[in-house]
């Protein structure tokens, strides 16, 4: 039998022998991961840093759950008035670390541009640093240039040493990207692939196929990120080799995610095969919901508005031929002939989120979305996901026996 992993071979023998789980501590009660070490957690899960969603709110819960609760710095943005962004940023960082109760968080920093507001990158990486911030996840770009002036910070006033300093995960989907992360300063990196909601990458690459690549060519911690939300596809990507996991789309359908309930019951309501992934012509691959077809009960069919017109701008858009402008501008601006499809606008997409409209922007899923079938408290993700883990693996073990 081929074995991809080191710790696919641990998990696999201790199985065959009965033996406690590798990754349950002395008491079965946490668990033992280079992940939950680096980040002082009780479960190797992070919560993906999820553009209007990952609020204070949503972190602490996850924090508390005994998670790393991650916190996007987007929330906090002002248009042009870098003093507000800042103030609002650190209300929230307060915010969450009052409701963390003492537990670890992170903040997200996305290095992507945003054609909707001004480069924050640097004021977000300074305010993290002088609110101490336990832990930042970077994404979007080569995070080197700001890793160092971080380090710089630290070093500047003692803070350079394993305990004080912030401990840095970059989220990519690529090894290649991985391990340019690592030679930059990263602590651990996140790695997601082709399930994940939102951006995959452009390699179409899975989560099955790029986590035992990772382990092998890194050495730093790899968080697994892409079509988990149970017990079952959590042990699966620990048996890949994964430090840990991040979700995404099973945290959206909790009641401490904000979003409004029209998205969370279009969660519960769809399956693995309503979404698709958009705006590949604009280097910028997105999986999003984009809805079914039922051919035999055309009226139950459902579809995303604006996901449909980019996918079919995309497909008409040619683009070796002249226009009169580039394509993200044709897709920020949405359909002129539809007022309802506004396009892909990070500030439409906000306003959506709040107030329900299901076919007025683009919505992060993943495929993992055809086994969430409930809203859940976020405690309850936890009990389902950590305390099923060894009823998952005793069930192996009884399989594996010869």
């Amino acid at each position: 039998m081929y074995l991809s992993s080191p710790d696919m071979c641990v998990i696999f023998f201790a199985c065959r022998a009965g033996c406690p789980s590798p990754i349950f501590g002395k008491d079965d009660k946490n668990m033992n991961t280079r992940i939950t070490e680096l980040f002082g957690i009780k479960y190797p899960i992070l919560q993906s840093g999820m553009q209007w969603l990952a609020t204070p709110e949503l972190a602490a819960a996850v924090s508390k759950a005994g998670g790393l609760g991650i916190i996007s710095a987007t929330i906090f943005m002002v248009d042009s008035d870098p003093a507000a962004t800042k103030a609002s940023l650190v209300a929230g960082l307060a915010k969450c670390r009052e409701l963390a109760d003492g537990h670890p968080f992170g903040l997200n920093i996305s290095m992507l541009p945003h054609a909707d507001y001004d480069n924050n990158t640097e004021l977000f990486f300074r305010t993290a640093y002088e609110e101490h911030v336990p832990v930042i996840e970077t994404s979007g770009n080569n995070p080197q240039a700001y890793y160092e002036l971080l380090r710089g910070w630290e070093k500047e006033d003692g803070r350079d040493n394993e305990h004080d300093k912030i401990k840095l995960i970059h989220k990519c989907p690529s090894v290649r990207h991985a391990l340019s992360a690592q030679k930059a300063g990263a602590d651990a990196v996140t790695i997601v692939g082709f399930e994940c909601a939102g951006h995959p990458g452009l390699g179409d690459v899975s989560t099955m196929a790029l986590i035992p690549v990772a382990k092998e060519k890194l050495s730093i911690p790899v968080v697994a990120g892409g079509g988990i939300c149970n017990r079952n596809t959590f042990v699966s990507a620990m048996a890949l080799g994964a430090d840990g996991v991040i979700m995404g789309t099973r945290f959206v359908a909790t009641e401490e995610c904000g979003i409004h309930p029209n998205w969370k019951q279009l969660i519960i309501d769809s399956t693995e095969n309503d979404t698709a992934v958009l705006q590949y012509k604009v280097r910028n691959a997105n999986r999003v919901w984009y809805g079914h077809q039922d051919k035999k009960n055309p009226e139950n069919s459902r579809f995303s508005k604006t996901a449909a017109w980019v996918k079919k701008t995309e497909a008409a858009w040619d683009l070796d031929a002249p226009h009169d402008k580039p394509l993200i501008a044709v897709l920020m601006a949405g359909d002129p002939n539809d007022e309802e499809v506004r396009g892909i606008s990070g500030k439409n997409q906000r306003v959506c989120y709040k107030n329900g409209n299901i076919n007025g922007c683009l919505f992060p899923m993943g495929l993992c979305v055809g086994q969430i079938h409930d809203i859940k408290t976020v405690q309850e993700v936890f009990d389902e996901v950590c305390g099923g883990a060894e009823s998952v693996l005793e069930k192996l073990r009884g399989e594996f026996a010869y």
